[in-house]
């Protein structure tokens, strides 16, 4: 008997700044009653499904900017979702803001902001949480951008690392590997391979992504855009043997356009369903987890085939270096 569920990629069209909690909210309902009907047992919602893409606006102090976070899951305005989410038996993948109080990595307690997403059991249990580790854009006012891309501002790295964990899907109860990645993570191979080493079985992620690269250091089109996180996202299933839901916040957003083209992608790297408006759009696919292992026990054995000795520049590197200059042994 195959290991096969059904899971949702649950686009959000855009979230005006002046829109409350209660509209984002309100429309999550009606894609997570949309599901059900369909037979999902996971839905995956976009990175910040709660919020408009507030880093594109600049804060000089960020405690001016908390009413942006969660402070607790869930609280008053999210408690629907979670009954929501207790009424179908759904498994959710969440995006959103998170404020807490911790301590630092010199184990001094602050206040701390992460752009964190959430699998919630459903029981409304929290099964995995993951921070964003790769945060794009910049943590200071840029005058020469035409949009702001402040997450270096807004939100620490992350700190938890890739988890993944075995753990009970939907109504069925049927065990999966799962991780999770958020937006930016998707284009860094070396964060779905973490996922493959563990395993993964279903990656999700959700993503807010500008339709357009606007800085003054060249011109990325709009389709290419789009080309590129859809190549980003297919080579990280390939190669890690796994399937991928990547979901989008798209539309007009407070002027600004975002990206959709949600997509689910299987283990052989096929897009095997897409949405196609720039609003909130439900896509459905059933997802045979055993088609992981064909890539799994073959191309992508990691132990019979990996060489980790080889590849000590990926971690003990950051920035590109030049190559050494080839010179001629003879005049």
């Amino acid at each position: 008997m195959s290991r096969t569920i059904t899971v949702a990629a649950a686009q959000l069209g855009p979230i005006q700044k002046s829109e409350g909690r209660e509209v984002a909210v309100g429309r999550m309902l009606r894609l997570l009653e949309r599901a059900h009907q369909r037979g999902a047992e996971v839905v995956v919602f976009p990175e910040l499904a709660l919020t408009t893409f507030f880093p594109r606006w600049y804060t000089e102090n960020l405690d001016d900017a908390d009413h942006w976070y969660e402070q607790t899951l869930p609280s008053a305005q999210t408690q629907p979702l979670f009954d929501a989410i207790r009424r179908y038996g759904l498994t959710i993948y969440l995006g959103y803001a998170e404020v807490t109080h911790e301590a630092d990595e010199q184990g001094i307690p602050r206040k701390r902001r992460f752009n964190t997403s959430v699998i919630i059991a459903p029981n409304g249990e929290v099964i995995l949480k993951y921070r964003k580790v790769h945060l794009p854009g910049h943590a200071e006012f840029a005058a020469h951008r035409k949009v702001q891309h402040l997450e270096k501002r807004y939100f620490e790295v992350g700190n938890l690392g890739f988890p993944v964990v075995r753990a009970p899907i939907g109504r069925s109860g049927l065990e999966v590997n799962v991780g999770m990645l958020i937006c930016n993570d998707r284009r860094w191979p070396e964060a779905w391979r973490v996922l493959g080493l563990q395993q993964v079985e279903l990656v999700m992620l959700g993503y807010n992504t500008p339709a357009m690269n606007q800085d003054n250091r060249g011109f990325e089109a709009h389709h290419l855009r789009v080309a590129h996180s859809q190549l980003s996202i297919q080579a990280g299933c390939y190669q890690n043997a796994c399937f991928g839901v990547a979901v989008a916040k798209a539309g007009t957003e407070d002027g600004f356009e975002l990206f959709g083209h949600s997509i689910i992608v299987n283990p052989q790297g096929e897009i095997i369903a897409m949405a196609t408006s720039w609003d909130d759009e439900l896509i459905v696919a059933d997802c045979n987890l055993d088609m992981c292992e064909l890539g799994r026990t073959t191309i992508f054995n990691f132990e019979k085939h990996r060489r980790p000795e080889a590849y000590g520049r990926i971690t003990q590197q950051t920035g590109s270096v030049a190559p050494p200059v080839w010179t001629p042994t003879q005049p």
